[in-house]
């Protein structure tokens, strides 16, 4: 009953909207489209503001039905596509990380898909992977600013997937493509998601063993510019430094210096970012709780 209730007001916005779209007052697909569109963007931002994680966890999976459903009805429209990449990846992270492993790579690969079929325009893209590095270039260098979005959830869903699937040799071959991608995000909009780009591939060279191309040095250089770019808005960025840089260098002080900033922080200074500050504090504890495993061999 309590779980119910919790999902009560997003399945009330699915019934609203399916009766919008059935309505024969509506004067064009294209006008209810727009309309659906800007409504999943409006139930977004609110999520955004939220800061009690159980209301969001437990209403995010009616939510997700609900793009999905919408995605079925509309499958070419970018903004659906773009807002069921962005809702999967976020979930996915944010409370799926647990999860057994193919539970978290099928979030993660339907993110994905919904981000290839935003940036391609096809309802069943290839795998990118399949064809060259080359032809995949080709395709990075078509996009524009206007892509960006598409394309940062999709790079992070796929950063996601091959994180789940490191176990496996398709994952691993796809490591060129997805660094391709975190480039051209980087040329087209750095200043993108609170310098979410440089978050990204700032995460992945900490994480990257240096025998395959992993640099701390430069990992560095990235974070440093996303908590320029961020202005200390998006605590999730101090968690990642930690978590992957401060941990990987083995400095035990600045892994606890840095969590210790995230939870001094308050999470509404920036209302939209509420949700992720607090999920920010959220893992920012859980890290700080497992310091003396993670740094177990040091005085």
């Amino acid at each position: 009953m309590h779980n119910t209730a919790r999902s009560l007001p997003l399945l009330i916005l699915a019934v609203v909207i399916l009766q919008f779209l059935a309505s024969g007052c509506v004067p064009s697909k294209q006008a209810r489209v727009a309309a659906v569109a800007h409504t999943m963007e409006d139930v977004a931002r609110a999520a955004a503001k939220q800061s009690d994680l159980t209301i969001i966890q437990q209403g995010t999976p009616a939510y997700l039905m609900l793009v999905d459903g919408l995605i079925e009805a509309y499958p070419q429209d970018k903004r659906l596509l773009v807002a069921g990449a962005q809702a999967y990846t976020q979930y996915a992270a944010a409370f799926m990380e647990d999860a057994e492993p193919a539970v978290l790579s099928g979030l993660y690969s339907k993110a994905k898909q919904y981000g290839f079929r935003a940036l391609t325009g096809e309802k069943e893209p290839r795998e990118v992977a399949v064809g060259t590095l080359q032809d995949y270039n080709i395709l990075l260098s078509r996009f524009n600013k206007e892509d960006v979005p598409a394309l940062f959830w999709t790079t992070s869903a796929w950063a996601g997937w091959i994180r789940v699937n490191l176990n496996n040799l398709e994952a691993l071959a796809q490591l060129p493509y997805l660094e391709a991608s975190m480039s051209r995000l980087l040329e087209l909009d750095d200043t993108y998601h609170y310098g979410g780009p440089h978050l990204l591939l700032a995460s992945y060279l900490a994480a990257k063993p240096a025998i395959l191309g992993g640099d701390m040095e430069k990992a560095d250089e990235h974070f440093q510019r996303a908590f320029a770019l961020g202005k200390g808005k998006l605590l999730m960025a101090k968690v990642l430094y930690a978590q992957y840089y401060a941990r990987r260098l083995g400095s035990k002080s600045l892994f606890q210096h840095t969590l210790e900033e995230v939870l001094a922080a308050p999470v509404d200074s920036v209302p939209e970012l509420t949700l992720a500050n607090t999920l920010a504090k959220r893992k920012a504890e859980q890290l700080l709780e497992k310091t003396d495993e993670y740094f177990a061999e040091m005085p």
